[in-house]
């Protein structure tokens, strides 16, 4: 096997990779959820409680792990309620009065074009096609008085609260008070300089003349996005946005970290699991937001799925029983993550959150390599010398199997005379063509699968590699030099892609192609014009590392074959 050969079939198998899991997101799920429905008083079916206004069952008991005794009653969907804006130097959020949801969130730090940061990154969104909210409140038991559900009504004291210089934290309350019971439910969001981490408190008290019963509750809410609902097949390809995972995910200590795709709402989907000790999460390409409840708290976890115009994936954690006496009170805390992936902090926030860091079956080795190259990054200042160093460092460590892959490959260029005189011998008849080989390369002590075997031991460290490049939020928009100034974007004059091109060509060169089949020899000389036309859209930062390989490669390669060559001459 010639190292064009190799370099086509790493990329079959990476295009191979690519057209599988773009089928699985096209034709494994659904389109839209079908509309649950609910059985009237007369026995017919009823529709299902409208989108967004669903409020989870309660269990008035003192554990979360058993069934919910009854569903709460609630109100139907209303209308918005005022937009609370709230700040510190990492975050900016909406926060609805209605249900105290948080509505939007803006990533400062990561603009959505780079070095624009008056439009930055919105995570969490309350528009139709976007919709990706945080939601919380208080479900109570059939036998119960009503508390606030993430439907009811909140009074804010402001309508903005702003981090102050020297201050390192703000607090924001939202109340909300029912005069007939006598019950009052203060809902507390706790901003944090520097930090994507919300401390979030529920605070019940009862001033009524009746006990409340119920549970907390926390959930992630979102429709699919358009860039993952609606996509071509190339577009897949070329952007990592499509193909990377969205959807839900939890973990426990047990189970360890779980995901779970749009379509497995419907068809395997969680119901009042318990969990101590766990976190669940929305999780897209580069950023995700995470409901974390306190490490000793027996929660349940439940997913569902409601249908409207847009489809709505919930994700919820409920929590355990709560009782509150007449003139008593309780509070219920937890925490709410929105933010980035950032690999150096998720496991201080939480145990396994740093899996959502996803990189696929490779991840023990993605991980690794991705400490070297956070290493290598502190050494150059940039991720793309880097990328650079990195590569130097593989090539150095497989050095000698990529030494016996060319020795081997030289070897089998001398006996392609023999080879072809073999061809012509025995014409179609592959059986005897195959024996009369074996015994050349028996009589020669060649292995013909020499030049194979070193590239297939390389091939996970490249899949390794490519999703430690395409799912590293560290690595986003990072500038390299002169004119790639956004490593995750395609290389806008097209450079890298044809001294990629330019590298394949002089591969070939060196690269005999006495003997091989007519078809073959074809696609080696397509390969080159079809890469180009391919990395073209490509984020640079790939390209940069397929095109640094190529050349060291081919370094390789020529130095190994002029040594093998002045050997044979002496």
């Amino acid at each position: 096997m010639n190292n064009p050969r190799s370099i086509l079939l790493i990329a079959l198998l990476l295009v191979s990779y690519l057209v599988w899991n773009q089928w699985q997101q096209d034709y494994a799920r659904p389109a839209a959820a079908a509309t649950e429905t609910t059985a009237s008083a007369d026995g017919s079916a009823a529709p299902a409680t409208p989108p967004g206004s669903e409020v989870p069952s309660a269990n008035a008991s003192a554990t979360a792990a058993e069934t919910p005794a009854a569903t709460v009653p609630g109100s139907t969907a209303e209308s918005k309620g005022d937009l609370v804006e709230v700040s510190n130097d990492v975050l900016k959020l909406w926060i609805d009065t209605r249900g105290a949801t948080i509505v939007r969130a803006d990533l400062l730090a990561y603009p959505q074009q780079p070095r624009d940061y008056t439009n930055p990154v919105r995570l969490l969104d309350d528009s139709a096609d976007h919709y990706f909210v945080a939601q919380s409140g208080l479900a109570s038991a059939a036998n119960s008085v009503k508390a606030a559900s993430h439907q009811d009504l909140f009074v804010a004291e402001q309508k903005s609260y702003a981090l102050a210089a020297g201050e390192n934290k703000l607090e924001v309350p939202l109340t909300w008070t029912d005069a007939a019971s006598g019950l009052t439910v203060r809902k507390v969001f706790v901003l944090d300089r520097g930090s994507y981490v919300l401390g979030t408190r529920q605070e019940i008290k009862n001033d009524g003349t009746a006990a409340w019963h119920g549970n907390a509750y926390r959930q992630l809410q979102r429709v699919i996005p358009p860039a993952v609902a609606k996509k071509g097949f190339f577009s897949s390809i070329t952007s990592p946005q499509t193909y990377s995972f969205t959807g839900a995910a939890w973990y426990s200590p047990e189970d360890k970290f779980q995901k779970i795709a749009f379509d497995k709402f419907l068809k395997t989907p969680l119901q009042n699991h318990a969990v101590t000790g766990g976190w669940v999460a929305m999780l897209q390409h580069y950023f995700f937001a995470a409901w974390l409840p306190p490490a000793n708290s027996a929660e349940t976890y439940t997913t569902e799925v409601r249908d409207g115009a847009h489809a709505r994936f919930t994700i919820r954690a409920m929590g355990p029983g709560l009782n509150v006496a007449p003139g008593g009170s309780a509070t219920s805390e937890a925490r709410l993550y929105v933010g980035p992936k950032l690999q150096s902090s998720l496991n201080d926030v939480a145990p396994g959150l740093e899996k959502t860091v996803d990189y696929g079956l490779l991840t023990f080795l993605s991980e690794i390599l991705y400490i070297v190259l956070s290493k290598l990054h502190a050494l150059t200042g940039n991720w793309g010398f880097a990328i650079i160093l990195l590569v130097l460092l593989i090539k150095a460590l497989f050095f000698k199997l990529s030494e016996a892959q060319y020795r081997s490959m030289a070897k089998m260029r001398k006996l392609q005379p023999r080879i072809q005189a073999l061809k012509d011998r025995y014409g179609d008849d592959r059986q005897k063509l195959g024996q009369a080989q074996m015994e050349l390369f028996q009589k020669e002590k060649i292995n013909p699968l020499g030049s194979c075997l070193p590239m297939l031991v390389q091939i996970p460290v490249f899949f390794a590699l490519y999703w430690v490049l395409v799912e590293s939020v560290e690595l986003r928009q990072a500038p390299f030099i002169l004119w790639i100034q956004n490593l995750t974007a395609p290389d806008p004059y097209f450079v890298l892609p044809v001294l990629n091109a330019a590298t394949m060509i002089a591969t070939q060169y060196l690269t005999p192609t006495t003997g091989m089949d007519p078809v073959q020899a074809r696609m080696m000389k397509i390969m080159p014009v079809a890469f180009s036309v391919l990395f073209a859209f490509f984020p640079a930062g790939l390209v940069l590392y397929w095109t640094v390989n190529g050349m060291t490669s081919l370094l390789q390669q020529w130095i190994i074959t002029r040594r093998i060559e002045a050997a044979d001459k002496a």
